[in-house]
């Protein structure tokens, strides 16, 4: 497929789009490592039923570039859900559904949070709500399933995004679901996205900075404040995560239902990995669009 732009504070974002002339939009946003055409499959579907796709490059990812050299190439997760903000502003989108993966869930989960009632319904994918903190608790296991985060706050690792990042990829792709999943085609999509310019730094600041391990700006410093801790969200939310997911446990996005005052469910999807709409794109969109119908009757 083939990108289109749009310009917005600090960046111009490089989008996929299905189904142009729908009036109900889902927007779907990718994690790392990964790209836009991880929604392929997904996309497809939603398409099929009837609504506007549209699935955008996040800040550091190819082709969405940053305007000016000077700006600070910071990764902070409050500044995803900044950036989504001025997407649906820059596209005038009118309370589009919301649905992210990784990177993405907490983009969508933050612009939430930052603006109420910006969403009609908000879908987050393998992670679970309120990770913004670096102080927030996790368990043992966790902790030993982000090795890559501790591995990416050292001088080595920094080294490895920066020269050797494909194969760093491949590793988390190799690791963080059942083997056989994607192909060799699929792989090499997903890579043309990390020979952004930007892409190691925003990855090494975004894991650092999540743990207090580099200073975010003033901006994002101010909008962290405001996520932190996590805001109670009263869109309708859906929580998919697979049940083989080796990167975020399971586990981690459970309890988290004191956190939302309007509809809340959770799905386990068995047999599924860290990447659920590359590994069941049928099954995440029979999930959503069964999600969307009890609580968007009438879109």
């Amino acid at each position: 497929m083939k990108y289109s732009f749009i310009s917005i504070d600090q960046l111009n974002i490089g989008y996929l789009e299905w189904n142009p002339d729908s009036t109900d939009v889902a927007v779907l946003v990718h994690g790392w490592p990964d790209s836009a055409e991880t929604w392929l499959g997904t996309a497809g579907h939603l398409a099929a039923q009837g609504y506007r796709v549209l699935a955008p490059a996040l800040r550091g990812f190819a082709p969405t570039t940053f305007q000016d050299p000077s700006t600070p190439r910071t990764g902070a997760l409050s500044s995803l859900g900044v950036d989504l903000l001025g997407f649906i502003d820059a596209m005038k989108l009118e309370r589009p559904i919301l649905m992210g993966h990784d990177w993405g869930a907490r983009a969508v989960a933050n612009a939430c949070g930052i603006r109420e009632g910006v969403a009609s319904a908000l879908v987050m994918l393998s992670v679970g709500y309120g990770t913004n903190d670096p102080n927030q608790a996790i368990s043992l296991q966790q902790a030993r399933n982000y090795w890559y985060h501790w591995f990416m706050a050292t001088p080595r690792g920094g080294l490895t995004v920066e020269n050797d990042r494909y194969t760093f990829a491949r590793m988390m792709w190799d690791t963080w679901s059942p083997p056989g999943w994607y192909s060799e085609a699929d792989f090499e999509t997903a890579c043309k996205a990390f020979d952004s310019p930007d892409w190691a730094e925003v990855v090494l600041h975004s894991y650092r900075h999540r743990w207090g391990f580099a200073k975010g700006d003033a901006h994002s410093d101010l909008i962290d404040a405001k996520l932190t801790p996590a805001p109670q969200l009263s869109v309708p939310t859906l929580v998919l995560h697979g049940g083989a997911d080796t990167c975020n446990h399971p586990d981690s996005s459970k309890g988290k239902e004191k956190f939302f005052t309007g509809q809340y469910e959770r799905r386990v999807l068995e047999d599924v990995g860290h990447f659920p709409q590359r590994e069941a794109p049928k099954l995440v969109a029979t999930e959503i669009l069964k999600f969307l119908e009890a609580v968007r009757p009438n879109p």
